[in-house]
């Protein structure tokens, strides 16, 4: 069994900067700010071919209010879930009471803990750890998170019992056929990598813990609860999935603080990680420009996509009337993504939401046979044929799959690059509607054929020379006999 290991301490005394250094990734938010940490963050790691898994933790301190009591809740959480917990203290602060506290609660839950003496850096680690001798932990090891001191003897102590995994092997079997093929890769190993996106405040969080099922991150009614991407693997009906609650995207101009700037930096990059996106939706507020300027980003990276009409209940028809109205005005372009009306906090609707995100999945990992596409594009070329340019007509010969996730499709034809923006519209609502795609957005690109005489030059016989030089005598006589005319 893969051991779970928690992370747990004070605000500010290393633990996301440990977590950063043994998952090797920068998946933590690291700042000098306590409290960056609010969820329980999870990581997988390997010790020299023993699999582990870490959990990242927010800061306990016993005197939590407010969302600090919400942070402090998740802690306890993930020290449940833990086989061995790791025990954070600042060798600089020294001994604190809320140290004191932590201890004393781990010895209740009858945990095996490790007691870390952090940021040992130019001190005497002997001292620093007879500092904390008080909180009567057996293990206690001197490290520096930020400098990798101590790590591999803390490991070592940690994993001792733990056998290495035997490397698999694997063999892959080629399929061929002229249907419609789904291509396996990172997608169908792992799941469905689903990130809930939006403005802050929109109820994100609250609509992972319905789906959830628990409280797994924390929800109060503030915006910017959520600081980091959390990736939470589940499953549902035998199949897996990867649900992504990302913290709140405002408008540029009202980020002040760094540790905005680096949540939104980390939203940006849970959307392009994710297979399907989930655009959340304040029913209440309505479509503002940020939202697009979000959605249009999520376009722009190519990921498929689900509208969620959040706080659905307990308006009056007449105003849902009007939020659908306004809906249909502001996201036309978007129109082949299903919209669901939801209530996070009740769970009315959430359950829908899971039919459209595989649909939408399933649409966008599809390859089809080259003849399937050319027939496709050889009916829409037929029924509307695309314009003339310079006199002659542009013409468009075959058509093939250059990629998915999303759709690429990549047309072969002359003066492909003249191809007016609403013909090329016209030919991505074609193949939607013949190949009943919904929920991805469709990529086309054109390819021209090369000019065998493009780089040759004509050479003239000794006669076209000289008739091109009479006909250039010619031709400035008439222009001097006009001058003189005019004159």
């Amino acid at each position: 069994m893969v051991p779970v290991i928690a992370l747990v301490g004070r605000p500010n005394v290393g633990k996301s900067t440990l977590f950063n250094r043994l998952t090797r990734s920068r998946d933590a938010i690291v700042g000098d700010i306590p409290g960056l940490t609010r969820d329980r963050q999870y990581g997988t790691a390997k010790w020299q071919g023993r699999d582990y898994i870490l959990i990242d933790t927010g800061g306990i301190s016993g005197d939590e209010e407010g969302i600090d009591a919400k942070m402090a809740e998740q802690s306890l959480l993930a020290i449940e879930e833990a086989d061995i917990v790791f025990f954070l203290v600042d060798a600089r602060d020294g001994l604190c009471p809320a140290d004191e506290h932590i201890a004393a609660h781990l010895r209740k839950r009858d945990k095996r803990t490790l007691l870390l003496v952090n940021k040992t850096d130019n001190l005497d680690v002997e001292v620093a750890r007879a500092e904390f001798s008080p909180l009567a932990v057996a293990e206690t090891l001197g490290v520096s998170a930020a400098h990798g001191r101590g790590i591999q003897q803390l490991m070592e102590s940690a994993l001792a019992g733990v056998e290495p995994e035997p490397e698999e092997e694997f063999e892959i079997e080629l399929i061929e056929g002229e249907d419609p093929v789904r291509i396996p890769g990172p997608s169908e190993q792992d799941g469905i990598k689903i990130a809930i996106i939006g403005r802050p405040n929109v109820g994100k969080s609250t609509l992972v813990n319905r789906i959830l099922g628990e409280e797994r991150v924390v929800v109060y009614d503030q915006p910017g609860t959520t600081r980091d991407s959390i990736y939470i693997p589940f499953e549902r009906e035998e199949r897996k999935y990867t649900l992504i609650d990302t913290a709140g995207v405002r408008r540029r101009g009202r980020i002040h603080e760094d540790v905005e700037k680096f949540s939104v930096v980390k939203t940006l990059q849970a959307i392009k990680d994710a297979n399907v996106v989930i655009f959340v939706v304040d029913a209440r507020e309505g479509i503002v420009e940020h939202d697009l300027s979000l959605l249009g980003f999520a376009l722009e990276a190519g990921k498929a996509l689900v509208m969620a009409v959040n706080k659905w209940d307990g308006m009056q028809p007449s105003e849902r009337d009007y939020v659908k109205t306004e809906l249909e005005r502001r996201l036309y372009f978007v129109g082949f993504a299903d919209i669901h009306f939801i209530s996070a906090l009740h769970g009315t609707g959430v359950g829908h939401l899971y039919r459209s995100v595989e649909q939408a999945f399933t649409a966008a990992i599809t390859r089809w046979p080259t003849n399937k596409l050319t027939n496709i594009l050889l009916g829409a070329v037929q029924e509307h044929q695309p314009p003339m340019i310079n006199g002659r007509r542009i013409k468009l010969r075959y058509a093939h799959m250059g990629g998915a996730n999303p759709p690429l499709i990549i047309i072969h034809g002359n003066q492909t690059g003249a191809v007016p923006k609403g013909y090329v519209r016209y030919l991505e609502n074609t193949y939607r509607r013949v190949l009943n795609l919904v929920g991805t957005p469709i990529r086309i690109e054109f390819k021209g054929g090369d000019n065998p005489y493009a780089d040759k030059k004509n050479k003239l016989s000794e006669r076209q020379v000289n008739k091109k030089k009479r006909l250039m005598t010619r031709k400035k006589e008439m222009e001097y006999r006009k001058k003189r005319q005019k004159k």
